[in-house]
């Protein structure tokens, strides 16, 4: 996988670096049916300064389809962490539907009407 990020204030650069290397390994191992040449992360990093808060917006390249995703917190590190999140769980989602996860989602059993009444006693 391609990863990039830039930075909107170069400062946050190395508060966020060990947090983003260990996020970048963890997406990695939802990724292994790609070829690693054809997926690309780019990331974008901003302070929001009328909040008071950090954003990281996240793009996921697949050969399948992109991915986008924003985390936004007071701190950096949970703007790192709410993003990953983020397009991880649209990961999930986006490879159950590659596999046809609802072709196989098993009917629930029908209850007829008089199983359910019971008799007086």
């Amino acid at each position: 996988m391609k990863a990039s990020f830039s930075y909107k204030q170069p400062e946050l650069r190395e508060q966020t670096e060990k947090e983003l290397q260990s996020n970048v390994k963890k997406l990695e191992r939802f990724l292994k049916r790609f070829a690693p040449d054809l997926v690309q992360l780019h990331g974008a990093f901003g302070r929001i300064p009328h909040k008071n808060s950090f954003a990281l917006s996240l793009n996921l390249s697949l050969p399948t389809g992109t991915l986008h995703a924003t985390g936004e917190a007071d701190d950096v590190h949970g703007s790192v962490r709410a993003a990953f999140a983020e397009v991880i769980s649209q990961l999930k989602k986006h490879m159950g539907k590659l596999r046809k996860d609802y072709e196989w989602k098993r009917k629930r059993e029908r209850r007829s009407a008089s199983l359910d009444e019971s008799p007086a006693s």
